[in-house]
């Protein structure tokens, strides 16, 4: 392996390592996925422009959907929780269980009192939306990012216009560019089994909630299946509508529907390591223990990324060949007698 190749093999290691100490697996995330949507979209249209206008529209829609149901969520919580908590008061004094909230406004007090003071729960508050705010701004750059890939991939664009020809700068483009294509191709491997896990979650999701009659059946199936293409994190987001949803109902549909998505959600661990583990051809076991340490080191981004990195360690190795061993060097101490032996007959 040459310099140069090991040197690019340096740059991608050292950028998957410092966007898990810097915190920044979100807009790495954001950038595979947007690249990954504008390419599919391509495939589509067969027109760059044309993906790129699809692909904006789609993402507004998404951040419109996400600010509308935010939205209506905090307006409605409080007379959701006024009409729940009566009937979780009542459930719970039938078995001896004293809650410490009957209405929202108890509900709210101990929440603040289970958090700490009221002055360390609003700089907790804070916190949470400064960390809020970083996270959608690099998300933002990461969407630009990978819309200017789109349009002019490499780290060199300008090649042709260097007086020479093959220096240094661009050889190094070339190298670290293939590097992290390659990286790419085993995010998108990865995201087509993701596709198949997706729709499996979205059918059993759909079975449940027309069997309970649940409003909105029809949209909460479209939001299932479009979160779950993003692996773990988009079940939850997908599980806490639905679970909302039921609690405007009754708060007896909202339990099972959580018990429900809940064993859903644990089947996703193994239909993540067999399907996942099927596409990348590695074992059901070190699909698993990759999810666990991606989880440890970088946390749900961790996850996501664990197979990929997975693939992609895999892909990579089978590229390198190795020479055989030596052949194994004659044995004296077997040699000899032979040799002793044929003496003698000569004698």
């Amino acid at each position: 392996m040459i310099t140069l190749t090991r040197l690019s093999y340096g740059v991608l290691a050292a950028t998957i390592i410092l966007a898990g100490l810097l915190h920044l697996g979100v807009p790495l995330l954001v950038v595979l996925f947007s690249y990954f949507a504008l390419q599919q979209l391509y495939f589509l249209t067969k027109r760059k422009w044309l993906a790129l206008i699809l692909f904006g529209i789609v993402v507004a829609g998404i951040g419109t959907a996400a600010v509308f149901f935010t939205r209506a969520a905090i307006l409605a919580l409080p007379d959701v929780a006024d009409t729940s908590l009566p009937s979780a008061s009542a459930w719970a004094q039938k078995r001896q269980i004293e809650l410490p909230f009957n209405d929202f406004e108890s509900l709210r007090q101990a929440v603040i009192d289970a958090l700490g003071q009221e002055a360390h729960y609003l700089r907790n508050l804070a916190n949470f939306a400064k960390s809020t705010t970083a996270i959608l701004f690099f998300s933002i750059i990461g969407i630009i990012a990978a819309g200017s890939l789109f349009f002019k991939t490499g780290l060199d664009p300008h090649r042709g216009t260097h007086r020479v020809k093959n220096n240094l700068y661009s050889i190094c483009c070339d190298e670290v560019s293939t590097r992290f294509r390659d990286f790419y191709r085993s995010f998108a491997t990865v995201m087509g089994a993701q596709i198949t896990i997706s729709l499996i979650n979205t059918v059993l999701t759909a079975i449940f909630l027309l069997a309970v009659r649940l409003p909105h059946a029809p949209l909460l199936t479209a939001v299932t299946f479009l979160c779950g293409l993003v692996p773990i994190v988009g079940n939850l987001v997908s599980n806490t509508v639905i679970v909302f949803v039921a609690l405007t109902l009754s708060l007896r549909l909202a339990v099972s529907a959580l018990l429900f998505l809940v064993l859903i959600h644990k089947l996703e661990y193994f239909l993540n390591s067999k399907i996942i583990g099927d596409r990348i051809r590695n074992p059901i076991w070190l699909t698993l223990v990759a999810l666990i340490i991606g989880e440890r080191l970088m946390g749900i981004p961790g996850l996501i990324l664990a197979p990929v990195v997975l693939n992609y360690l895999r892909v990579e190795m089978l590229t390198v060949e190795v020479p055989p061993p030596a052949a194994e060097a004659p044995n004296a101490d077997i040699q000899a007698p032979k040799k002793l032996e044929t003496s003698k007959l000569g004698a």
